[in-house]
């Protein structure tokens, strides 16, 4: 990724912006921003999509959830939350605990839902932590599947 890559990324940040005026704007071909766009995205390096605040949402709500692990394959460990239905973002972090969950709830599918069908298939977890969001400031989320 080079500088006019993120230059691109950073006119993106009205995804709905038009690659020509992007390319008019950054005084590059309209092609030249396609192509890079399109390499960024097929790098897994950029999405393009909606971003919702969350408390805008009526019956949802989110949780960070901190997870202690029993051993270090904290990359692994990590994937396997990420693949669980209503898991937003997966972190590994240092401090107290070894990954920090982003998870969208629902009226049907609250917290007691997330642990009983989801993270409890989850083994080698030694403890986990739950913070129920109240009120979010500058929080954008993508709508996973729940």
């Amino acid at each position: 990724m080079d500088v006019t890559d993120l230059t691109i990324i950073k006119e993106l940040k009205d995804g709905r912006i038009s690659f020509k005026k992007i390319a008019q704007t950054l005084g590059l071909a309209e092609g030249t921003v396609r192509t890079r766009v399109n390499r960024l995205r097929s790098d897994g390096l950029l999405d393009i999509t909606g971003l919702v605040d969350p408390d805008a949402l009526p019956d949802h709500s989110v949780a960070m959830i901190g997870i202690r692990v029993k051993d270090m394959d904290l990359v692994k460990k990590g994937e396997e939350f990420s693949e669980l239905r209503g898991v937003i973002s997966v972190a590994v972090v240092t401090g107290r605990f070894d990954l920090i969950l982003t998870v969208m709830l629902t009226k049907d599918f609250g917290i007691l839902e997330f642990y009983t069908e989801e993270a409890s298939r989850i083994t080698k977890v030694q403890s986990v932590e739950t913070f129920v969001v109240y009120k979010s400031f500058n929080m954008k989320v993508t709508l996973p599947a729940i």
